[in-house]
């Protein structure tokens, strides 16, 4: 998947894809390597967070708009609003926190009350391979758990970069497999690209985005 810092260019189409998942299961550092193929140690994000990126797969131009959630349960109304327009949902839990996994229902209830469309493409995502000595969840554990919801699945680590770019990938040419979810993928909407610290206007209503470093991921 190439990648162009250029969001002001002619594209063939646009799709939103969210990151959901339990607080500090490394969301937010899986944003930063889809956006910018970086890794940032960050305290759990406050609001959310997105990102335009302009990439070229099967020789279309696409536009993502990817966003980063709040996890923890304070937020989840605030949450649930955001899978609106989602063409891509990737669920996502730290393989070392069995905790995190068994949360995985819930998450996926509230995608199939709230995700505007019946096709939207869900990954399972099982982040933090790179602590493999710490596991408490198993990748059969995983990849049950995806198959019993349709989900596509990948383990991957943030970190490290292990799997990530192929998680975004994989995600992205099956939702260009999907033509119900090419219908309206070309329309432009007036979603805002926020800052640090700044807010972001959704349907009109400022939400604010907050980052900061710190020790974990």
């Amino acid at each position: 998947m190439n990648s162009d810092s250029s969001s002001q260019q002619k594209f063939d189409y646009q799709f939103k894809i969210i990151l959901i998942g339990s607080s500090n299961v490394g969301k937010s550092s899986l944003f930063f390597r889809f956006t910018s193929d970086s890794f940032e140690e960050t305290i759990p994000t406050i609001g959310v967070d997105m990102e335009v990126k302009i990439v070229t797969m099967e020789k279309k131009k696409l536009r993502l708009e990817i966003w980063d959630t709040a996890g923890q349960e304070k937020f989840r109304t605030l949450v649930s609003s955001y899978y609106r327009g989602a063409k891509g949902i990737i669920m996502v839990y730290d393989v070392t926190k069995r905790e995190t996994f068994t949360d995985l229902s819930k998450w996926a209830n509230e995608i199939e009350q709230s995700s505007t469309y019946q096709d939207c493409i869900k990954m399972l995502v099982g982040n933090k391979v790179d602590k493999e000595s710490e596991r408490a969840v198993t990748e059969k554990e995983g990849e049950d758990f995806a198959e019993n919801y349709g989900y596509m699945y990948l383990e991957c680590s943030a970190k490290t970069g292990v799997n990530s770019k192929e998680c975004l990938d994989k995600l992205i040419l099956k939702i260009l497999d999907t033509p119900s979810l090419l219908d309206d993928a070309s329309t432009e909407n007036n979603w805002l690209v926020p800052r640090n610290n700044m807010p972001v206007l959704i349907n009109n209503m400022p939400v604010l985005v907050q980052r900061n470093k710190s020790c974990c991921y």
